[in-house]
């Protein structure tokens, strides 16, 4: 894996040759990766992989036309191959009068923020087996476990690197660590599964095994025996690990590609009041140690803290270059690309504030709900924001978590969804998307 600066010079050649073969604009990215992962199951190796790879990107552009190449051979000879493909390819290219690189006037300058990123220590696959073991035996040592799926744990590191023709130059590395447990409890036709994973920059910041694996337990042991719940409308409370996902709809429907097409649910819905009063969803690409930080976007524009949602009010679409021009707006430094094809646009650490109350108390006046910890398939009309999905979890009574439930049905349309949501006071940054417990009255619930 390379250095940042020597994948950066390794870019500049490929875009210097870009030039001498008559292209107008250029750009390449690098992404180097290596990491180790070790998979045990009731105290024993099961597996262990190590994995390394590194690919050049590069898109050039012949006036509005432009074509896309990879190589994973990074020799200099290599990379001239791939660039002269790409330019006899992106003369044959239908013309997009959207494409083309990012402003110059607005690429990011100057040295890139410190974020942390990349843990200097380094941990054996002998010390992940170990972490691993420790993970599956806390969840297996809970009352009720009577089997295993197993426990997992991994390290990695990456390289990125992006260079373009209107001069930009960035790069960064990065370290991951991962820990996670799955075990089974009951017996039978009665067994039930749940698991517990944590990911984290620095092996420091991860759980400990110990409380991964008690956590996977204790949740697998509270879903045995569920019982049906009786189909009616109610307030339905979403556990922060399952809520994340309300916020996917929510990007899902303000990125650049899917305005520009048309099949957004939220159209015409900018700078109008999507959610409640007080509800605040921000974006942090700038967060030390985040596990989707970046100092810069996939197209070298500069990143920063962004409300998308302030007070309730949508506030901006996430726009990488090409959808910007044919929306006639700015790109927002949201742009994501990998080695293939064009960027597209998607948020960095993203979160739902805070909100007041505990989640004790945003319980305490519910005579009946559900309180759900696992969705089961998507479920969600893009176009219409109608929203159906699986579930399982557990009988809110008189304020209390009752009995677990499984085999439910929770529907309605996301933009009621959005403006009848109440948050919790317990968020905590652990994942690339956070959110503290969520709270939505109204919707149907189908059971037995």
């Amino acid at each position: 894996m390379l250095t940042v600066d020597a994948a950066l010079a390794r870019l500049s050649q490929a875009l210097d040759h870009a030039k001498r073969l008559g292209a107008d604009a250029a750009d390449a990215i690098y992404v180097g990766d290596a990491s180790t992962s070790v998979q045990v199951r009731l105290g024993e190796l099961e597996d262990i992989g190590r994995s390394e790879g590194e690919e050049i990107g590069l898109r050039l552009f012949s006036g509005t036309r432009s074509a896309s190449v990879s190589s994973s051979d990074l020799s200099p000879r290599a990379l001239e191959t791939a660039v002269e493909r790409a330019m006899a390819m992106a003369r044959e290219a239908p013309e997009d009068s959207y494409a083309g690189l990012a402003p110059e006037d607005r690429l990011s300058r100057g040295a890139a923020p410190d974020l942390d990123l990349s843990d200097p220590a380094d941990v054996s696959a002998e010390a992940l087996k170990a972490r691993a073991i420790e993970a599956e035996d806390a969840a297996r040592a809970v009352k009720g476990i009577t089997n295993s799926e197993g426990a997992s744990a991994s390290a990695g590191r990456a390289t990125i690197a992006i260079a373009t023709s209107t001069g930009f130059r960035g790069g960064y590395a990065t370290s991951s660590n991962g820990l996670s447990a799955s075990v089974i409890g009951g017996e039978g036709a009665g067994m039930q599964r749940d698991y517990a994973y944590h990911s984290a920059r620095y092996l420091s910041d991860l759980d400990t095994p110990a409380e991964i694996g008690a956590r996977a337990g204790e949740r697998t042991v509270a879903r045995l025996n569920p019982r049906k719940i009786d189909t009616g409308q109610m307030p339905v409370v979403f556990d922060p690990r399952v809520g994340s996902s309300l916020l996917g709809h929510l990007i899902g429907a303000i990125t650049g590609s899917a305005v520009s097409r048309g099949t957004s649910f939220l159209l015409g819905k900018l700078g109008e009041k999507i959610f409640a009063d007080g509800i605040h969803i921000l974006d942090d690409p700038l967060r030390r140690r985040g596990l989707r930080s970046k100092p810069f976007d996939g197209e070298g524009l500069p990143t920063g803290p962004t409300a998308i949602v302030d007070d309730g009010v949508l506030t901006t679409w996430l726009l990488d270059s090409a959808s910007a021009r044919q929306l006639g707006l700015a790109p927002t430094g949201h742009a994501s690309r990998g080695i293939s094809g064009p960027p597209g646009a998607g948020p960095s650490n993203l979160h739902l504030a805070a909100g007041t109350l505990s989640r004790d108390a945003l319980l305490a006046d519910i005579r009946q709900g559900f309180y759900v910890t696992e969705l089961i398939g998507q479920g969600l009309n893009p176009v219409t924001g109608d929203y159906s999905r699986g579930a399982a979890g557990f009988l809110i009574d008189n304020g209390q978590l009752g009995p677990a439930v499984a085999e439910v049905t929770i529907a309605g349309n996301v933009k009621d969804m959005f403006l009848n949501l109440t948050p919790a006071d317990d968020l905590r940054f652990r994942h690339a998307i956070d959110v503290p417990t969520l709270r939505i009255d109204g919707l149907t619930v189908a059971g037995a």
